[in-house]
This record gives structure tokens, C-alpha cells and sequence, in this order.
């Protein structure tokens, strides 16, 4: 914090040191815890905004993954139309048979016709 400042050693000892003769050696601890206090407390503050910030970032990414989620679920529902032809992009469960079947191969035997 004193980086922001641009405060040199020299700085904080004469501000200490002018702090100190104004308050007096009785009233410094309790300013010091005070200050203490109120520090701790804008620290759990800002944490506290800071993590509100991140549920909400959060909610909305969930939101928008789910709003994705949907909109390509329902393009993968929709039928596809096609040449004048309604074809489903829904699978079965049934395996698809090969049309084509490849020819069985020769076993190199040669049948005697007898």
C-alpha cells in the first residue's frame, strides 16, 4: 500500500514520529488498533464484494452453458429435410446391418464333381 504512496523511510518515521507527539504515548495503541479494525473490516468487505462478484460471473456462465446446451439440443432433435425426404438425426439403438457384405473368400480347395 505504501508503494502506491511513493513514501520513503525516512517519510514514515517523521509521520510515526509526528503521529506520536500529537496523540500521545497513551491514545497511540489505541488509534493503532482502530485503524486496525477498520482496515480488517474493509478487507472482509471487499472480500465479501469480491465473492459475490464471482457467484454471480459464475451463475451466468452456468446459465449460458445451459442455454447452449439447449439450443444444440434442439438443433440435434430437428429433422433435417432433404431432398424432399424427412430425415431423423435421431439414433436407434438397433445395430445397422452391413448392405454390402463383402464376398467370402476362396479357401482354395477345389470341389470335385464326382
Amino acid at each position: 500500500m505504501l508503494l502506491f504512496l511513493d513514501i520513503g523511510t525516512g517519510e514514515l518515521i517523521l509521520i510515526l514520529l509526528v503521529v506520536f507527539v500529537v496523540m500521545g504515548p497513551k491514545k497511540l495503541p489505541e488509534v493503532a488498533r482502530t485503524m486496525g479494525k477498520t482496515i480488517n473490516e474493509l478487507k472482509r468487505a471487499s472480500a465479501g464484494f469480491k465473492n459475490e462478484i464471482n457467484k454471480e460471473v459464475q451463475r451466468l456462465d452456468r446459465e449460458t452453458r445451459f442455454n447452449d446446451f439447449l439450443q444444440q439440443k434442439a438443433t440435434q432433435d430437428e429433422s433435417v429435410t432433404k431432398e424432399g425426404e424427412t430425415v431423423s438425426t435421431k439414433t436407434s439403438s438397433k445395430p445397422i446391418e452391413n448392405p454390402d457384405p463383402e464376398p467370402e473368400q476362396e479357401t482354395g480347395r477345389v470341389e470335385r464333381k464326382g
